[in-house]
């Protein structure tokens, strides 16, 4: 056993007798931890969840939860951006899968817990599916030439159809104390910030801005990996804390002849990586059943939480410096972050969400990831960006991101639901470019049953880099249908 892995498992055993010294406390109340999912119920019409009853009086069921998430969009593409057609293409129009999920989890009894998750995402008319997904209406493997001077700058399009559905989370709990839960599998209690364990079923915004999950897709599978964690409530204080062996992915890192600098990349290995997050709850307390943190609560609950965080994976990443040598790179990453959520006039219906999070974000020299999401954009595009709706969002740096809602008055548009407009804006500054950029989206989520059933409409804009700095800026506007049960 490797001395570091020593010192995390015994500062581990040292938090399970500290915690314990606490005494023990109550579990959250059942019936509450069954709605979690959708708050805000209690303004609407009586909401029954979808449960399989294993007894009686129904302490022993099998919970599920199912949700799909649908886009309509028109967006501006970078510059430079080519269409499946190979052809240049400023804007693109199209409907897709954002989500289409299953959870369920089984409480058989209080001292343990099975918890499976699985479905697709991001399925697009020309990506999204697995290969052999039929050629009808389907490029397959068929190649697409797009500059005929350069060979390499043809691509072969990912099949679009039939997308293979894929478990999100798999894990086992068991219940030490009331204050202690130890679990293991591929899972969500992660660490960095509360957005990073951030719930789909309630956003605030119409999404989450991505840079929350900063290990998304690459040493990660969909924010998730495999683990053991423990998680729990002492006094006014949340805790989630998680020691995992991340994904063993990457190529490793180069050098920039033309500026003379390491670039960080990602590079296989199989060190473990620690993570965790703190809270302290000001006024209510959350459930903590399960890892998904709330994102609006519609002024069903006055939480006020105060949070850090952080994440840290040894060697994960390299880089070249001008003398050829390889030089390894810790990932460490750190948060900080405040939610708010209250009432505002309890006879009126008002309340105000509130969240605001500094990310410090170190993956060695100049590391930067480019992600755009559901981006159907082709070619390598004339910016920084590359092509399509795609951004520098991940990368060594700071960022700092707010966001806010209002409820307005449920009497505006009487039987018909509720209306909560919302915005955000992020700063940030990445050390691969000369300068930061700033952000901003706008929306509007109307409520016809609260979280259950809502359609969402927001415009979010994202700057474009040319050598090294900001040249401009793109839009995109997106309605959102949302349905979960």
């Amino acid at each position: 056993m490797s001395m570091q892995l020593q010192k995390i498992l015994l500062s581990f055993f040292i938090m399970v007798i500290s915690i314990q010294a606490f005494g023990q406390t109550e579990d959250q109340n059942e019936a509450d931890s069954l709605r979690y999912a959708f708050p805000g119920d209690e303004i609407g019409e009586d909401y029954q969840p979808l449960i399989l009853k294993l007894s009686e009086d129904g302490s022993k069921y099998v919970r599920i939860i199912l949700w799909g998430q649908i886009w309509f969009r028109s967006l501006e593409n970078n510059p430079g951006t080519l269409g499946v057609d190979g052809n240049p293409r400023n804007s693109t129009a199209d409907i897709g899968i954002r989500r289409a999920r299953m959870l369920t989890y089984a409480s058989i009894s209080p001292k343990f817990l099975i918890l499976a998750h699985w479905g697709i995402n991001n399925q697009t008319f020309m990506n999204g599916g697995i290969p052999g997904g039929g050629m009808n209406g389907n490029a397959g493997t068929i190649p697409i030439t797009l500059d005929p001077n350069n060979p390499n700058n043809n691509v072969d399009l990912r099949s679009s159809k039939k997308p293979q559905m894929f478990f999100h989370d798999v894990w086992t709990e068991f219940k030490v104390i009331p204050e202690l839960h130890i679990g293991m599998g591929l899972h969500y209690w992660n660490g960095i910030s509360r957005m990073s364990s951030a719930s789909t079923l309630n956003f605030l915004t119409m999404d989450a801005p991505i840079f929350n999950w900063p290990l998304i897709e690459m040493t990660d599978q969909f924010a998730r990996q495999f683990g053991v964690y423990a998680k729990g409530q002492v006094l006014n204080w949340d805790y989630r804390f998680a020691l995992n062996k991340p994904f063993s992915v990457g190529a490793g890192g180069t050098f920039d002849e033309d500026r003379q600098r390491p670039i960080a990349v990602n590079v296989v290995n199989d060190n473990w990586a620690s993570q965790g997050y703190v809270a302290y709850q000001f006024w209510e307390h959350e459930n903590n059943k399960l890892p998904f943190f709330v994102g609006s609560y519609l002024g069903a609950r006055k939480v006020l939480n105060v949070g850090g965080g952080w994440h840290h994976h040894a060697k994960a990443t390299s880089s070249v410096d001008g003398q050829g040598n390889i030089n390894s790179h810790d990932i460490s990453l750190f948060s900080l972050d405040l939610f708010l959520d209250m009432p505002i006039n309890s006879s009126l219906g008002t309340a105000l969400t509130l969240y605001s999070v500094f990310y410090n974000y170190d993956f060695g020299p100049n590391y930067i990831r480019n992600i755009g999401i559901m981006n159907t954009g082709l070619g390598q595009g004339t910016t920084q960006n590359g092509p399509g709706n795609a951004q520098p969002m991940i990368g060594t740096g700071h960022i700092f991101y707010s966001q806010a809602g209002y409820l307005l008055p449920k009497n505006l548009i009487g039987d018909l639901g509720m209306l909560q407009p919302f915005g955000s804006v992020t700063f940030n500054r990445f050390e691969f470019f000369d300068e930061g950029s700033t952000q901003f989206s706008l929306g509007l989520n109307y409520f016809i049953t609260a979280h259950r059933s809502k359609i969402s409409f927001e415009y979010r804009q994202r700057s474009f880099f040319e050598n090294y700095r900001n040249a401009g800026n793109a839009g995109e506007f997106i309605i959102q249908t949302h349905i979960a049960l």
